[in-house]
């Protein structure tokens, strides 16, 4: 099924760019709600997104990387200049997402400086029952923009770098049954690091 103005898809690779023209980076998260600091932790060890080019285009793959119970559900985009909003393309039934969102922004949009506000329309949230049709471990999708006015991926980069663009997402069914809102890190993400926190909360899971 296709819809105007978001694509969602299953497939997008990303890699770490090392060369000054960035052709893909990978993004982590962090919390700013904080209700339930182990399902803040679950949510910043394995939520993630990565940021790649197509033909005048910027792809925003969100994955959820596991092992731990948690998924993801709503995303928000508060947006730079560069971006226009393009299609959708769902994967029924594992991960299916559409336009729009309730909460109409990213809880605790109040708690970063400035407020986190969403750009009409660049939103999108899974069908119901959304915990089925959200991001769940071993899960992704993507959302694809149209650049805009000559912009190019170093672009949409250099606005994630200094909060221009900024991504928000609500991360749901955590084994606590609480929710929590996160933001985009500011800077790409070392993978080494990434690996040792998960582990770091496997760990800390099996010994409570």
């Amino acid at each position: 099924m296709i819809r105007r103005f978001l694509t969602c898809t299953l497939s997008a690779a990303c890699v770490l760019a090392a060369a000054s023209s960035v052709s893909a980076a990978t993004f982590g998260f962090y919390s700013i709600t904080n209700n339930n600091l182990v399902d803040a932790g679950i949510g910043e060890a394995q939520f993630f997104v990565d940021v790649t080019n197509g033909s005048e285009s910027a792809t925003f793959t969100f994955r959820n990387e596991g092992p731990l119970t948690a998924v993801i559900t709503e995303i928000y985009f508060d947006d730079g200049t560069l971006l226009g909003i393009s299609s959708i393309i769902d994967n029924p039934p594992s991960v299916d997402y559409v336009q729009g969102a309730s909460p109409s922004n990213l809880p605790g949009a109040n708690n970063i400086s400035p407020p986190f506000q969403v750009t009409a329309g660049f939103l999108a949230e899974p069908t119901s029952p959304p915990f089925q049709s959200g991001v769940g471990p071993g899960e992704q999708v993507a959302i694809v923009f149209d650049l805009m006015n000559g912009g190019t991926l170093q672009d949409v980069i250099d606005e994630l770098h200094d909060g221009t663009l900024r991504i928000g997402i609500r991360g749901q069914g955590f084994d606590g049954g609480g929710s929590e809102a996160f933001v985009n890190l500011p800077e790409p993400t070392s993978m080494a690091l990434l690996t040792m926190g998960i582990a770091a909360l496997v760990s800390r899971r099996r010994s409570r």
